[in-house]
């Protein structure tokens, strides 16, 4: 298994637009988290054949620490599980083409802290700036401001970590009178290697979503997010970036290689609370609560919740659409036949175009992705 993910579900508080699996805790349970993760590393050697220690050839390509939030672990508790996975997989030392991404939010990240995640073994830190507005922060219930932003870049890159990539949310509601070309304008002035780009949604049983059913929030409008969008690409561009996928972009070919492994559909192991896996049939998920998944591991039990065996169609759907989603496009070849007559009009309206024998979308066509897809397979989606 080359491409491992950890789910560390640990928040101080809900963000207003989130609805991953978190656990809110004023005291972070390090100890027990480590303990658990390490237990269902034992139970996945012993009862998977297929992901026995060390029987992979080329051993781990990407570790990404993912959440919730990451940084609230202490970095010895991150050290001690870089240490085992080291010993898992029968290597003294991860190599340094290894990446190790920390899933960071700007507050978490001191000289001390980021010094001893350079040490474990981390070498990349995606950092949930997501603004760089103070009100819109707030509204958004994160925990920094705008300040602690550029300070946590800096704390960065002299602790020997510059391969930083920042979040941000476009498409907020008119209201917060937000500047995006100014957001764009600041993080393009930090030089991040990597940036993420989220339209903001409205998923159910969030404070989002009360907001706008009693009238607090206005809903996303669709021009805003697609005009917002758009800019993004142009001012990115311009600034040296290339956005590989439909939300990320990176400069000097910083690409993420570990969404870059989802993007492609590679197989992939999750572990911790609501951690997927994948490997090339077979899908399958961790319990999602805390407590739910802490008991099942230290009672020897597997955590997995379910699976799903994808069949011939699924898979196809799959990937034709996350073809479709990086810069590479879709190989012409492996359609079934001739390009449908509807995607004609995809090529006319400069919504995609064909690069040596792909179907490769624009930032135009990004925004319409589920109808060319659609077009191509007959299938709808839901991305």
């Amino acid at each position: 298994m080359r491409h491992l993910y950890l789910h560390v579900p640990f928040c101080t508080r809900r963000c207003s637009y989130c609805d991953f699996s978190i656990a809110v805790r004023k005291r972070i349970p390090a100890r027990e988290y480590v303990d658990a993760v390490l237990r269902e590393v034992k139970l996945l050697g012993a009862t998977d054949p297929g992901r026995e220690p060390g029987d992979s050839e080329h051993g781990l390509q990407t570790i990404y620490f993912g959440g919730g939030t990451p940084s609230l672990l202490p970095p010895d508790a991150i050290a001690a599980l870089l240490t085992t996975l080291r010993d898992v997989f029968r290597a003294t030392s991860l190599r340094n083409d290894v990446e190790v991404t920390l899933e960071a939010n700007p507050e978490d990240v001191t000289p001390e802290a980021a010094t001893s995640w350079r040490r474990a073994g981390v070498n990349r830190v995606s950092l949930g700036a997501q603004s760089f507005d103070d009100r819109a922060l707030r509204w958004m219930h994160r925990s920094h401001d705008t300040a602690r932003i550029v300070t946590a870049v800096r704390t960065l890159r002299v602790a020997g970590i510059d391969n930083i990539s920042l979040d941000l949310i476009f498409a907020l509601p008119a209201g917060l009178e937000r500047d995006w070309g100014r957001d764009l304008k600041q993080a393009l002035a930090l030089r991040p290697a990597h940036l993420s780009l989220y339209g903001l949604t409205v998923e159910e049983r969030t404070p989002l979503a009360r907001w706008i059913s009693r009238g607090a929030a206005a809903a996303p409008d669709d021009d805003r997010y697609a005009e917002e969008y758009l800019r993004a690409h142009s001012r990115l561009a311009a600034g040296g970036y290339q956005f590989y996928e439909v939300s990320n972009a990176a400069r000097d070919n910083r690409r993420s290689g570990h969404n870059s492994a989802y993007w492609s559909g590679r197989a992939y192991s999750g572990l911790g609370p609501a951690a997927h896996s994948f490997d090339g049939k077979v899908r399958r998920w961790n319990l999602s609560a805390w407590e739910a998944y802490r008991r099942a591991v230290a009672a020897g039990r597997s955590p997995v919740a379910s699976q799903e065996t994808l069949t011939d169609e699924q898979l196809e759907l799959e990937r034709v659409y996350l073809a479709l989603r990086t810069d590479a496009g879709l190989p012409l070849a492996s359609l079934s036949g001739p390009l449908p007559s509807s995607t004609a009009r995809w090529l006319e309206q400069g919504w995609a175009h064909l690069r040596d024998e792909r179907l490769v979308c624009t930032p135009e066509g990004w925004l319409r992705l589920d109808a060319l897809v659609r077009d191509l397979t007959g299938c709808r989606t839901t991305g």
